[in-house]
C-alpha cells in the first residue's frame, strides 16, 4: 500500500482550508433592513393683479360694445396658471348712474402660465356696453367713470 507523506497531507489540508476560508469570505456579509422618514414642503403664492390695458371712452346709449383687454402683474417667483378672466361693473363715480346702466359680455379664456413680472401675459374677449333703457333719462351717466372689478381663475 502506498504511503501518504506528511507533506501531501499538510498540502491537501492547507488547500482545503484556503477553499473553505475563501468560500466563507465570499458569503460572509451582514444582512440588514431599515426605515426612515423625511419631509418636503410646498410653497404658496400671492394673488396676481389683472390689469386693463384697453382704453374705453365715449360709451353712450345705442352705441356698440367696446373691447376690454389686458395683462397681469405676477409678483410670485414662479409662473401662475390662469384659466380665465371675468369682469363686473361695480358702479360709477356719479350719483344716479349705476352698475345696471352697463353690461359686460363675452369670455376671456387665458388657459396659460403667466410668468413672474409686471405687465405679463395677456387676456382679451370681454366687452362693455352702455345699456339703452328706453323711456328712462340716463343723463346722470354723462361723463361717468365706470368702475370694473376683474377676477382671474
Amino acid at each position: 500500500m502506498p504511503r501518504i507523506s506528511k507533506k501531501k497531507v499538510v498540502a491537501v489540508l492547507t488547500g482545503a482550508a484556503v477553499v473553505i476560508a475563501g468560500a466563507g469570505l465570499a458569503y460572509a456579509y451582514w444582512t440588514n433592513s431599515g426605515s426612515g422618514t423625511g419631509t418636503a414642503a410646498t410653497g404658496s403664492n400671492s394673488p396676481i393683479t389683472v390689469n386693463q390695458t384697453s382704453t374705453v371712452s365715449g360709451l353712450a346709449p345705442g352705441l356698440p360694445a367696446q373691447s376690454l383687454a389686458g395683462n397681469f402683474d405676477n409678483s410670485n417667483t414662479s409662473p401662475v396658471y390662469v384659466t380665465a378672466v371675468t369682469a363686473t361693473v361695480t358702479g360709477t363715480d356719479t350719483v344716479g348712474c349705476g352698475a345696471t346702466d352697463y353690461t359686460i359680455a363675452g369670455t376671456a379664456p387665458v388657459a396659460a402660465q403667466v410668468p413672474p413680472g409686471t405687465s405679463v401675459g395677456a387676456w382679451t374677449g370681454l366687452t362693455i356696453q352702455f345699456n339703452n333703457k328706453p323711456g328712462v333719462n340716463q343723463d346722470a351717466c354723462k361723463n361717468a367713470v365706470v368702475a370694473i372689478a376683474y377676477a382671474s381663475s
